[in-house]
């Protein structure tokens, strides 16, 4: 069974800081925490240093999830879509012969 763990934004926040600030190296947050070195790469790409030393969710993998939801409701209406024509063409090919 695959068990996923799952990390609260401020638990990522303060360890990306943690790495940031020189305090501690990657691989030894990685260890001392017990998550992955590729988990934290991941975290610290999605993390972007703002003006004023915070850190604020990169707009690109906001937009990310938006974007997916939207292109996969597009998509099931296009296949509703199609599958109605085809149905009304099946129908018009029949009553034609």
């Amino acid at each position: 069974m695959n068990l996923k763990k799952r990390y609260d934004q401020e638990f990522k926040l303060n360890t990306v800081q943690l790495i940031l600030s020189g305090k501690s190296t990657l691989s030894a947050v990685s260890r001392d925490l017990g998550v992955s070195k590729s988990s934290l790469h991941d975290w610290m790409k999605e993390y972007k240093p703002n003006e004023g030393k915070e850190f604020i969710k990169s707009e690109n993998s906001a937009f990310r999830s938006q974007d997916m939801r939207q292109l996969k409701r597009e998509n099931e209406i296009l296949r509703q879509e199609r599958d109605i024509l085809k149905k009304a063409l099946g129908i018009f090919s029949s009553v034609r012969k």
